[in-house]
């Protein structure tokens, strides 16, 4: 079974309950809502009461707690557009139009159509489990988590057609989460996830979407081929050219590296040899890995071909042992500001270093000369004290 394979019964309501216009009873219409019933707050959206009977008047009927003023008794011609919406236009709604044959003049009332507003909390976080690119056959597991302790999970695709899939969320270590099981992976449920969240007793309104996801599908096309330039072994910094190629007339070409998330992506370029050829500048590589490529088309853009073979690009040599940062210094060269720097301290410190040998030379000489004096008699210690004093402004000046 191509279906996803997720429980619909969330605990407290059912999410949207669709009918044809002519279920139920000849006169009753069918209510919809476009383009989605998944609003944004400050978005809108337009409600549409259909009726093969091609009556134009119905009213509208909001069937919770919260009542829109508008609303109440009014009869609105072919449709109504809600602009801007507010957590209050949130909820369960059905019309009923105008007939002629009803005993009211009105005719019974429609399928219900619940409109879900956005944006009323933080955003949740959306993860694919093993990867997003699935192989044709196998299944993928999308968990919607987030820190704030939400009631129930929802996920939806672009397809304005489908309804959003709903689970009741877990609480482990912190975090609620919900884990949406899509496959067998086929080329109907390859494409764009969103999930929201919503707290108890507000079913209606969701919070802001998570950031989007897209799942591809792998291994309808057979395999291009991945070749280097100038080979799969280089050396540290030299430039690298990835080139994918096929003799299938591929528009788009996808490369991915192991143990990345993301994918660049090229357009093929038509080649004189017969071949479609995307070519990846790597630039100049420091770390080596393991590349493979996709081709694809531009419908549907998320239907991959196979894998080509893995390509193992290696890098030898290390390039901080020729090129040392600035801010570090190397045991093999020296930063030539260091080297500046050095120089000027030795040029400072030897004049410095003799002067100071000399005025110690000088320091004591003096105290050998202050020794003698002291051994003279007291009137010659009075003149050589003079003599003393009368030489020490020439010493200072001469130091």
């Amino acid at each position: 079974m191509s279906l996803m394979v997720v429980s619909m019964a969330c605990v407290g309501f059912f999410l949207v309950q669709r009918a044809c216009p002519h279920m139920g009873g000849q006169d009753k219409p069918f209510l919809s809502a476009w383009p989605s019933a998944v609003v944004p707050r400050g978005g809108h959206v337009t409600l549409r009461c259909h009726y093969r009977g091609g009556f134009n008047n119905f009213m509208l009927y909001k069937e919770d707690r919260i009542h829109v003023p508008i609303f109440h008794g009014r009869i609105f011609q072919e449709s109504f557009k809600m602009s801007p919406v507010t957590p209050a236009h949130a909820g369960t709604y059905t019309c009923r139009g105008s007939h002629p044959h009803s005993p009211t003049g009105w005719s019974a009332p429609s399928n219900p159509v619940v409109i879900m507003v956005t944006g009323n909390h933080r955003k949740p976080s959306l993860l694919a489990h093993p990867g997003p690119v699935v192989k044709s056959g196998e299944r993928v597991i999308l968990q919607c988590w987030s820190d704030i302790m939400f009631e129930h999970f929802f996920l939806q695709t672009e397809e304005i057609s489908k309804d959003p899939l709903c689970l009741v969320g877990q609480i482990h270590d912190g975090v609620s989460k919900a884990n949406f099981s899509i496959g067998p992976m086929t080329p109907a449920l390859a494409g764009t996830y969103r999930c929201y969240g919503s707290i108890p007793h507000s079913p209606y309104e969701w919070s802001a979407s998570s950031d989007p996801l897209d799942i591809v599908i792998t291994g309808l096309y057979e395999k291009p081929s991945l070749s280097a330039q100038p080979g799969p072994t280089v050396q540290a910094g030299e430039n690298v050219t990835l080139s994918c190629s096929s003799r299938r007339s591929f528009y788009m070409y996808h490369l991915s590296r192991e143990g990345e998330a993301r994918e660049c992506r090229l357009p093929a370029v038509p080649k004189v040899n017969g071949t479609f050829q995307a070519d990846f500048p790597l630039g100049p590589v420091t770390h080596g890995g393991t590349y493979r490529c996709f081709g694809s088309f531009p419908e549907p853009p998320y239907v991959w071909s196979n894998s080509s073979d893995p390509l193992l690009v290696s890098v030898t040599g290390n390039p901080s042992n020729n090129w040392p940062s600035p801010t570090e210094p190397s045991s093999k060269s020296g930063n030539p500001r260091h080297l500046h720097v050095l120089i000027g301290i030795s040029v400072v410190k030897i004049p410095f270093t003799i002067l100071l040998f000399f005025l110690l030379h000088r320091w004591c000489s003096n105290k050998k000369n202050a020794a003698v004096m002291d051994q003279e008699p007291a009137g010659n210690r009075t003149v050589n004290r003079e003599d003393s004093d009368e030489q020490d402004p020439q010493e200072v000046s001469y130091a």
